[in-house]
């Protein structure tokens, strides 16, 4: 049987290019990435006001596709259209709560954060995303020519960035750090602090001067960076303002830490996030006193691959 051909339409951040490359490639899907542009105000417009209809977006080029993976507001309508004008026979998929009448995909994929429920719509624990174990291991000896050679045990700090909720003041970063320096004071380890997308360039600079040449600190986003760092961390910090990096850091099944920021505004869904995360015996607040456990990994993304794929007959 031949691979089924898919499009993937998101607005071009990491979170979301996560999230839909994960999806395609755990249904093996033959796929190409899309960037989804939104013509004049209606990138202002919410989706359920906006008419279904070429005029809305610039024209994606690709016209032989089976299904359409979408993720991001400016994506929905797009996602909607293409299958709409389709010749044949087209699956398409949203993920995360569209907010939009969920009758127009064939199936949602939304974290139960998300508070959503209907037969096309399949929850998850987090988010899904991109990264396997293969792959992690696979650049497990990558960091090996940047960490300092001695014998302490690593852990990393993977930051996120900036967002409407969370702030990356030099206060609130100081407050992360300072809390990372007690800890140091007990426990002999080797910081690694992995930059992402999102991280501004002054944050990584202060880092790299608040933690000295006694730690790691990779100053340019490296993905392979990143994913040698979760091979070869005893425990793994996550800032709180990147649900997908807290997700993607739960398949290694190792501690997690939760580095908080306090909020500028409402942080519901966030909170309900890493209370499940807790719940399930997968996260800590950084500043927590220091233990080891264990979980089961969570690998959300292939689970949901396989409900689809029974589905669709794949």
């Amino acid at each position: 049987m031949s691979k089924l051909k898919g499009i993937l339409l998101t607005e071009g951040m990491h979170g979301m290019l996560s999230q839909v490359e994960g999806l395609a490639k755990a249904l093996d899907l033959d796929f190409t990435h899309h960037k989804v542009e939104l013509k004049s105000l209606w990138s202002l417009i919410p989706a359920k006001f906006t008419p279904i209809s070429q005029n809305v977006y610039k024209k994606i080029k690709h016209s032989d596709f089976d299904i359409i993976i979408s993720c991001g507001r400016k994506s929905i309508i797009p996602s909607i259209h293409l299958k709409s004008i389709s010749n044949k026979k087209v699956f398409n998929i949203h993920i995360q709560d569209p907010k939009i009448n969920f009758d127009y995909f064939d199936f949602i994929v939304a974290p139960e954060h998300d508070g959503i429920s209907g037969s096309n719509i399949i929850n998850t624990k987090g988010a899904i995303h991109y990264l396997t174990k293969d792959e992690i291991e696979e650049n497990k000896d990558y960091l090996n020519s940047f960490i300092k050679k001695d014998n302490r045990k690593i852990w990393c700090l993977i930051m996120g960035g900036p967002t409407k909720y969370y702030d990356y003041s030099t206060k609130n970063m100081k407050h992360i750090f300072s809390i990372f320096y007690k800890i140091l004071k007990k426990k002999d380890f080797q910081l690694v602090v992995i930059p992402s997308m999102r991280t501004p360039l002054n944050t990584i600079h202060y880092a790299k001067e608040f933690f000295g040449e006694n730690h790691t600190v990779i100053m340019n986003v490296d993905k392979k960076a990143y994913l040698s760092a979760l091979a070869i961390s005893e425990n793994i910090i996550v800032t709180c303002d990147s649900s997908s990096m807290i997700s993607e850091a739960a398949l290694t099944g190792k501690p997690i830490y939760i580095a908080n920021i306090l909020p500028k505004k409402n942080d519901i869904r966030f909170q309900r996030f890493r209370n499940l995360f807790r719940d399930l015996n997968i996260t800590r607040n950084l500043g927590e006193d220091v233990e080891n456990w264990t979980y089961q990994s969570l690998d959300e993304t292939n689970r949901v691959a396989k409900i689809i794929k029974e589905k669709i007959n794949y």
